[in-house]
Parts: structure tokens; sequence; C-alpha cells
């Protein structure tokens, strides 16, 4: 389908919490893009959930999207958990306040443009897309590291 794009995200941080990096890489058709950023004093969640959030709001119109992940954190938070934090609004089944909350409600909102179909990979284990995608995230948190004098190891 010519609407159909696929989205391969990943985070993220040295020495978590620190400087972490999010990438994006989207191929739609015969085109690919890669994404890239880097937030001083964050943690490797918000950094997978950075990634989703820039990967989508990349599209300008509304597409089909095959999502691939490796952090269950951020696909379970889509698939199971979001419907009840966003019904006990935003709070947990122990009614305490969802951590990331900003970023959750970023995701929930740049989701309902797009109709995403998520898949789960496992990190580190040769799927060549987020080998990538690790890479650009990791050279993102380190660059951002040099700059600010930070010696740390990556996550």
């Amino acid at each position: 389908m010519a609407n159909r794009v696929t989205l391969h995200t990943d985070g993220s941080c040295l020495n978590n919490p620190g400087p972490g990096g999010w990438a994006a890489v989207l191929q739609w058709r015969d085109e690919e893009r890669e994404l890239s950023g880097a937030m001083p004093d964050t943690t490797n969640n918000r950094m997978e959930l950075q990634a989703a959030i820039e990967g989508l709001n990349a599209l300008k119109r509304p597409m089909e999207i095959d999502l691939h992940t490796d952090s269950k954190y951020v696909m379970q938070g889509v698939t199971d958990w979001m419907p009840r934090w966003k019904a006990n609004g935003w709070r947990t089944a122990a009614k305490k306040p969802v951590m990331n909350q900003d970023l959750w409600q970023e995701l929930d909102t740049a989701l309902q443009r797009h109709r995403v179909t998520w898949h789960w990979v496992k990190g580190h284990a040769g799927n060549a897309l987020n080998e990538r995608c690790d890479l650009l995230a990791r050279a993102a948190a380190t660059e951002l590291a040099a700059t600010e004098g930070f010696a740390g190891s990556n996550d």
C-alpha cells in the first residue's frame, strides 16, 4: 500500500539518567529518512518514547504505520496500559501519577492521526534497522555528552 510506512525507533541513555539520544528510521516506498536527537538529563525510557513521538510527528499526513521497537515499555504502554491511564485521569491503578506522563500524552496525540501496528523486536539481536537506530541514538547521546563534558558509559 502506498500510504504504509515502516518506522523503526530506539532510545539510549548514558548512565541512565544522564545524557540521552533517540533515533527513528522511516521507510516509505523507496525512500528512507533518518532522524535523531539528544537531551541532556533524561532516562532511557524517555528516549524510547521520544523516538516514537518524533517518528510519528515526522509524517505530514495520516498513514498506516508498522512501528518496530525494542522497548516493551513503549509497546505495552500503548497497547495495554494507556487506555486505563486515560480513563483514570493519567493515574496508575495505585492512583499515582503515570511516570513520563508528558511524553505519554504527546505519544497519544501523535497516534491519533495514524493507524499503527506495533511490532516488538529483540534489541541487539541483529535486526539491521534496530541496530542502526541504536547506533544513531547512542551517537546523539555521546555527541551531546562530549559537548557538555560528561563522561559515562552507554546503556
